[in-house]
């Protein structure tokens, strides 16, 4: 069994799957059912100076992925500091309060969370190109506190200079991304947003969003030296390990965990434990920022290089055949490749359910 454990600035977790700042961590016993579930460490669901007043309905699984109008807590933070902490710590496992949003409102609530926080998560949701306003809330938190402090990054498009003025600005730790958004979808049977808020919007999460996550944390990896958080889709092992070598040392999860329940954690655990061993891998620091190390051995091209096909794993079932646009796929007993019609294009690849193709990615 390969080894799970990390240290995150001197945090010490039995694997790096947590708890993300939303409903799967919305009170102390969501937190104790996430560990008992299976989860490395606590992301605590975002408090403010006010409980949240959210639009209803708020949430909602759509076919491109889930949607919803989620705010920062409804409960009080009076209430979580009398309550909720304490029982969120009975878990054991170390615990990031996430807060939010202005510099002013930081400057209330990072006192109040100072003795149960063994860092902070700092959710700003900006997406501005002005980092001026998520300097101003980090410099509230670290005069504050002695503890970590984490910025939450949203999918800036420049977020390589969002990240590295984050670091300067004296973030010990980036968790990326947020949600994405605003979007919207419709109920066609009445014609109405499927959101309660005012104008229907919400903000996009779930599987939808890994590309994107994946993309923001691999560019910001190559920046920033502090560690990063990888949030967004993760719904298996494979998910969780793209987003290590992606340059995340460690990921939370949100989106699943509200439609799985709080034993997604440990499912996806050890499905990313499953992976280590049969790769041969016997630790999950190897493979944390792979990516990155092994990107210059990729070569760009522009010519075909044809898949290659796995018959002892082919089971003829022609979803790659009804994928090919260039009609290159032929099955009469078993799957062959027409070379000369292949444009090389990999679709196939991704959809086979067997993994009986394969094409060369240097």
């Amino acid at each position: 069994m390969a080894n799970l454990n990390i240290d995150i600035l001197g945090m010490k977790f039995n694997n790096p799957v947590f708890t993300a700042a939303g409903p799967g961590a919305k009170d102390g016993d969501m937190c104790v059912a996430a560990v008992k579930g299976g989860a490395g460490g606590l992301v605590t669901k975002t408090i403010s100076v006010d409980a949240a007043d959210v639009p209803r309905p708020c949430m909602g699984a759509t076919n491109s992925g889930f949607l919803n109008t989620e705010l920062w807590s409804e409960l009080p933070k009076e209430q979580w500091i009398e309550k909720e902490y304490l029982k969120a710590k009975e878990a054991g496992v170390p615990m990031i309060v996430s807060m939010g949003y202005t510099k002013e409102q930081i400057e209330i609530v990072a006192p109040l969370v100072k003795p149960y926080a063994d860092a902070v998560e700092l959710s700003t949701h900006y997406v501005g190109t002005d980092v001026t306003p998520i300097v101003n809330a980090l410099k509230a938190a670290k005069a504050a506190l002695d503890v970590p402090v984490f910025m939450k990054m949203s999918p800036h498009t420049d977020i390589k200079v969002i990240a590295k003025a984050v670091e300067d600005a004296g973030a010990d730790g980036l968790v990326m991304i947020n949600s994405f958004g605003p979007c919207m979808s419709i109920d066609i049977n009445t014609g109405l947003p499927i959101m309660g808020s005012k104008n229907g919007y919400g903000w996009l999460s779930g599987t939808a969003i890994r590309p994107l996550a994946i993309r923001c944390i691999f560019e910001a990896s190559q920046v920033v030296k502090i560690p990063i958080i990888g949030v967004g889709g993760v719904s298996n092992g494979r998910d969780a390990t793209e987003m290590l070598m992606a340059g995340a040392s460690a990921v939370q999860v949100c989106t699943e965990a509200i439609l799985k329940g709080p034993n997604i954690y440990g499912k996806i655990a050890k499905e990313l434990n499953d992976f280590l061993d049969a790769n041969g891998y016997k630790d999950v620091n190897e493979i944390v920022g792979l990516a990155s190390k092994k990107i210059n051995e990729r070569n760009f091209r522009t010519h075909t290089v044809p898949p290659v096909v796995n018959h002892d794993k082919c089971i003829t079932c022609g979803i790659c055949k009804r994928s090919c646009v260039y009609d290159a796929i032929e099955i009469d007993g078993k799957l062959t490749i027409d070379d000369e019609k292949c444009f090389g294009c990999g679709l196939c690849v991704t959809r086979c359910p067997k993994e009986a193709l394969s094409i060369s990615y240097v």
